[in-house]
């Protein structure tokens, strides 16, 4: 069973995607990058779902911390999911050449989110 690693710190957030995910792929939380990190290094999921604005360390730290990892980091699909309106230079500096994906979540719907999932794992 493929794993999805979901980071954020809206309880109800996670759990509709929880919900969503759960039966179908292994799913993997926590509510801070710093333990995001830890467990995407430990766990290797398959896919993440990152925040952007979180405690402790921020989506856009933890990922540029990730891709250090040239044997797992920088092969990982990651999926940017906020509520932040992206800063341009800022986002493409951290997501450049790298499998990664960003979303506003007030302008995708849920469909699109699982959609977006199982192509991304469907190998």
């Amino acid at each position: 069973m493929k794993k999805i690693l979901i980071i954020e710190d809206e309880l109800a957030y996670v759990k509709i995607l929880r919900d969503v995910f759960q039966g179908t792929y292994e799913v993997i939380e926590a509510n801070d990058g710093k333990t995001g990190l830890t467990l995407a290094l430990k766990r290797r999921p398959d896919l993440i779902l990152l925040d952007i604005k979180m405690p402790v360390m921020d989506g856009l730290m933890m990922l540029k911390e990730l891709r250090k990892d040239t044997d797992f980091g920088k092969k990982v699909n990651v999926v940017l999911l906020t509520n932040l309106e992206p800063d341009g230079a800022i986002v493409k500096k951290v997501i450049d050449d790298q499998p990664t994906y960003y979303w506003v979540k007030s302008d995708v719907q849920l469909g699109d989110v699982m959609r977006k999932v199982a192509a991304l794992l469907s190998d």
